[in-house]
């Protein structure tokens, strides 16, 4: 694995934990199909959380946020539909996109952000 492909597995695994400390269950992790891939399937109380994870190191490159363009939140609805198709349908409380950003210093703890209902 290379080191962007590392950083990336960091972040998710941020992300997955503070999903679980708020009392979100993941279902599945990195769930890929033709279309694409799914970082983190949970289920928030009846809600099916689709959520994408953005990782960046501190410094230059733009906030991990701003890389969820309306083109990459459309494929996280067509993804969505897919992993639905294929595990039973959407729950009672629907379906809901999250997007959680991970900036990691280089020094110090990386800071971790959620954002429900992102896209």
């Amino acid at each position: 694995m290379n080191a962007r492909g590392a950083l990336g597995r960091y972040g998710e695994e941020l992300a997955a934990r503070r999903l679980a400390e708020a009392g979100i269950v993941i279902l599945d992790r990195n769930w890929r199909c033709r279309e694409g891939e799914i970082d983190l399937v949970a289920l928030d109380a009846d809600a099916l959380v689709v959520c994408e994870v953005k990782t960046r190191r501190a410094g230059v490159y733009e906030h991990p946020m701003a890389a969820v363009t309306p083109a990459k939140a459309e494929r996280l609805r067509l993804l969505a539909g897919r992993w639905l198709e294929r595990n039973g349908g959407p729950p009672p409380g629907g379906v809901r996109i999250d997007v959680v950003g991970v900036v990691v210093p280089d020094r110090g703890a990386p800071a971790v952000e959620h954002v429900k209902g992102a896209a």
